[in-house]
């Protein structure tokens, strides 16, 4: 280990022997040996030197006084004066000034070479450096065991806390992934290291002040670097394996029982009531279903349907529009822009899969957070995948925008109003300030373009299905 000058002068093969009274920095370690004979040497030292010189170019009491307060003004733990050359003893003035600068005089014989001091002092720098370069060593297979023995970043960080004798923390946007210690780290009083990981799941390595850094802290990010790109891969696996079960839920392809065995292979319990929490983001759906969930949604099962993250929670107490929250924060501190449509809570395959279509129904809402309504039919219809509806509600009212386009004419309007007040033409004629045979005559201008009388009651169905399924289309594509 590093050598002070108390353990220098009990080197009795050397020789030395204290010649002042100071002792301010006597069991400081020597960071190196300058050997000098300049008069000023001020600006050739860094801080930590034991100071060596014959005092050649120090004749008089004001030059040996400058000389003193030069090394200590420079940081120096003492100076090693050289007697029998130009002094035969350590001037009187050179130890009155350090005495009083609190600076430590070691006096060296003349049969004591600087080189034999030097190279005590440089010898134990280096068994120093091997010492803590061993137990660098030590500590990197510390923690690289950790994690292939498949403790994780718990065994890991929980090592390095011991390693750098205080608390260290992890956390991930808004989530907490480790904390050893019941503070929330600030950076008031704890160092912050960040986790790059070249994905949106950077994390942030927090280790609680003071503490001394070996250089074991930048091996643990490495490591915990690489463990998070291994949990994104896994994530990804087990998303892609649950969103195939869940599909075939949603899209009814399976019989209750064997729902029932399939959900619970991916760890959900249908038995209990289940609640979908559906984040979608158009811009963002890559880097959505590969993303972490905050820490009360990591034992969830979620899963990617389509290109939306589904997150399903047990929720027999109403926590879901908490959970959600939690949820869009968490997507939000990531830069992920999503909305989060909220489904109801049912039991059973069937209820999961409309509790699916709650939250489809609720997401397209377009808020950050989005509660369940009253699922409609149309939405439902819509929704599903296997019915070509939105295209069917297209050829059926496509005639009557492209007749309104060329003609400035307002047959949609009309049917909308129609649809709305009950099929009463006083009432339409009122709403659109119109004489009575005016909409009649653009009702029978419908008839003729679409194929459908909007006065009978299947073709009024049909109407309007298609006005309520172009709405609906509409505001989930905003």
């Amino acid at each position: 280990m590093a050598i002070s000058l108390a353990t220098l002068l009990g080197v009795h093969s050397l020789h030395l022997s204290n010649a002042g009274l100071a002792e301010t920095t006597w069991h400081e370690d020597i960071n190196w040996v300058a050997v000098t004979e300049l008069e000023d040497p001020q600006r050739f030292l860094s801080g930590g030197e034991l100071v060596l010189t014959t005092g050649m170019r120090l004749r008089s009491a004001p030059e040996q006084r400058r000389f003193v307060r030069q090394v200590q003004r420079a940081g120096a733990v003492g100076i090693g004066f050289g007697t029998g050359l130009t002094h035969d003893a350590v001037p009187p003035a050179l130890i009155a000034e350090a005495n009083r600068w609190g600076l430590p005089i070691v006096q060296v014989p003349y049969e004591t070479p600087f080189i034999a001091i030097g190279k005590l002092v440089a010898e134990a720098q280096a068994a120093d450096h091997v010492a803590k370069l061993e137990r660098l060593i030590a500590g990197h297979q510390i923690l690289a065991r950790a994690l292939l023995t498949g403790g994780g970043l718990t065994q890991l960080l929980k090592h390095l806390g011991g390693m750098l004798r205080t608390e260290i923390a992890l956390t991930q946007f808004t989530a907490h992934l480790y904390n050893s210690g019941a503070e929330l780290p600030s950076a008031d009083t704890w160092a912050s290291y960040p986790i790059p990981t070249g994905r949106r799941d950077a994390c942030t390595l927090w280790v609680r002040q003071p503490f001394e850094d070996s250089g074991i802290i930048g091996y643990a990010q490495n490591l915990i670097s690489v463990e998070l790109n291994n949990m994104v891969k896994q994530r990804q696996a087990q998303r892609a394996l649950c969103g195939q079960v869940l599909e075939d839920v949603i899209h009814g392809a399976l019989e209750t029982s064997e729902a029932q065995r399939r959900l619970a292979g991916v760890g959900l319990n249908s038995t209990r009531k289940n609640v979908v929490l559906l984040a979608v983001s158009a811009a963002h759906h890559k880097a959505l279903v590969s993303t972490s969930v905050p820490q009360p949604l990591e034992k969830a099962v979620a899963a990617v349907v389509g290109k939306d993250l589904v997150v399903v929670i047990n929720d027999d107490g109403g926590a879901a529009p908490a959970l959600a929250r939690r949820l869009s924060d968490h997507l939000a501190e990531a830069g992920i822009h999503a909305t989060i449509g909220i489904g109801g809570a049912y039991t059973k395959p069937n209820g999961l899969r409309w509790s699916y279509f709650e939250a489809r129904d609720a997401a397209s809402h377009g808020l950050p957070v989005n509660e369940p309504e009253r699922l409609s039919l149309t939405s439902l219809l819509l929704a599903s995948e296997d019915v070509p509806l939105a295209d069917m509600a297209h050829e059926s009212l496509n005639p009557l925008r492209a007749f309104d386009a060329a003609h400035g004419a307002e047959l949609v309007t009309t049917l909308e109003s129609y649809l709305n007040n009950n099929g009463s033409v006083a009432a339409v004629a009122e709403a659109l300030t119109l004489h009575r045979n005016t909409v009649r005559y653009r009702l029978a201008q419908i008839t003729e373009l679409t194929g459908y009388d909007p006065s009978v009651t299947a073709d009024r169905v049909q109407l309007w299905l298609a006005l309520a399924v172009s709405r609906l289309g509409a505001r989930q594509a905003r």
